[in-house]
């Protein structure tokens, strides 16, 4: 892969991490500190449901930064846009729409539908 790409794509990945990571020190901050007490039932309730939406939101987001960080590590390492299953070249268009992908199209499909007939 063209070294220009590859930073654009550190670059995309990097400010991504950034992004990622001063949302969820905000979230923990805004959590520690808010220490609101509803007597109302249904305002508890609803309370307490958006703070578990947040924090499913969270751990996905969580999940991702350690897909970003392996993502980068295979651009310090020189494996970035190889594919992990056949070893070719994973297109330029699958990595904007996802940078953080270890499949090539053709390999994801078939992992797919793998997992399709599995269950």
């Amino acid at each position: 892969m063209d070294k220009t790409i590859t930073q654009d794509f550190k670059i995309l990945l990097e400010t991504r991490l950034e992004e990622l990571l001063l949302e969820a020190n905000d979230t923990v901050s805004e959590m520690t500190r808010s220490k609101e007490d509803f007597p109302d039932p249904t305002d508890r309730a609803s309370h307490e449901s958006d703070r578990n939406f947040l924090l499913r939101i969270r751990d996905r987001e969580r999940k991702l930064i350690v897909k970003i960080q392996k993502a980068l590590a295979r651009i310090e390492d020189g494996t970035f846009g190889i594919c992990d299953e056949c070893g070719e070249s994973i297109s330029s268009e699958r990595l904007k729409a996802r940078p953080v992908t270890t499949l090539c199209i053709h390999c994801k499909t078939e992992a797919e539908e793998m997992e399709k007939r599995g269950s």
